[in-house]
């Protein structure tokens, strides 16, 4: 399958302000009784410096059964959700601004899922919120599931509920069992996230625990239709399909089939695989500002799960919209 040209505007240059140059000479008091000489402008405070564009990194991709995955590909992952909406330095102040600095303080709270149904497994990430267990994910990734495991990434393995699905937002909570003292992530605001913004994905693809990439985000509100009907995923996923979607009037990974919905995604050109659903996509300060969802590649229908390796155009949904769903995700709601 013939790689898509990348829509116009996807990536833009940042307009960067240049210091004043050369620098005005330092400014020192005059002495008693003396007039200053000092130039104006080294009187006057600075206002401007370089602009300092963060880049933001998405992975998303889904493994059904063992399944191989290609074309649009929803992750299956581990997210987190802070309750704040302002962004929060948890990065410290020795590593801020670095992946390995984000990495380290928010990998602790990332996890790999597996989900068992009668219609397969799903492999799939997510992120800890509350220190007792409560993990935020994508519904693709549990939908259905008559057990899930949860690993942490210190290696211990957890059983997990279910606790509420939005199917129309693909979003789920579910909550480990005699799980306390938990690692939570940080939940940021994805309202102040630009296009340019360097981000930090974390999520398990292919199984790999813990796997971290990045990049920048790429574009806003991008519309990505899925599949609503839980049963065409996972039959897709046995198939070496993966979950259907529909981008930019294309379909792919299958038919998403009449019942589908349409949410606003933040895109990314992190390097997402199967197994980043439910990941997250991260600021770089470490907050969470995305749940990554869906992949694009250009491997065709047949290909190994091997060779359906991210072309640079990921999803995520971003993280204000789980937090305005996670009161009803909490109360139950199976929809």
């Amino acid at each position: 399958m013939t790689e898509s040209p990348r829509p116009s505007g996807e990536y833009e240059n940042p307009v960067q302000v240049n210091p004043e140059w050369p620098p005005p000479p330092a400014y020192a008091p005059p002495a008693a009784g003396q007039a200053s000489h000092a130039p104006r402008s080294a009187r006057r405070k600075r206002t401007r410096g370089p602009a300092v564009l963060l880049a933001a990194v998405a992975i998303v991709a889904a493994a059904v059964g063992g399944g191989t995955a290609y074309g649009i590909q929803e992750l299956a992952g581990p997210d987190t959700v802070a309750s704040g909406s302002t962004s929060t330095n948890v990065v410290p102040s020795s590593q801020k601004g670095t992946v390995s600095g984000v990495a380290k303080a928010v990998t602790p709270s990332i996890v790999e899922i597996n989900a068992e149904s009668n219609a397969g497994s799903s492999t799939g990430s997510g992120v800890i919120i509350t220190s007792d267990g409560e993990i935020i994910t994508n519904n693709h990734v549990v939908a259905g599931a008559s057990s899930v495991k949860v690993r942490t990434s210190d290696g211990k393995t957890y059983t997990a509920e279910v606790v509420g699905t939005d199917s129309k937002k693909d979003l789920a909570l579910i909550k480990l069992r005699d799980a306390s003292g938990m690692p939570t992530a940080t939940l940021g605001d994805s309202d102040g996230v630009q296009v340019g913004d360097q981000v930090v994905a974390i999520g398990s693809p292919e199984g790999l625990t813990g796997t971290v990439t990045s990049g920048i985000v790429s574009a806003l509100d991008r519309d990505v239709t899925v599949s609503t009907d839980e049963s065409q995923g996972q039959q897709q996923g046995q198939q070496g399909g993966g979950w259907p979607f529909e981008y930019g009037g294309r379909q792919f990974n299958g038919d998403t089939g009449g019942s589908t919905t349409t949410y606003k995604a933040l895109q990314t050109d992190a390097s997402l695989n199967p197994g980043n659903s439910g990941g997250a996509l991260i600021d770089m300060n470490g907050n969470i500002i995305g749940i990554n969802s869906a992949m694009y590649s250009a491997s065709g229908s047949g290909s190994s799960s091997a060779d359906a390796g991210s072309v640079g155009l990921g999803f995520a949904i971003p993280v204000n919209t789980v937090k305005s769903d996670l009161a009803a995700l909490r109360s139950g709601a199976m929809n």
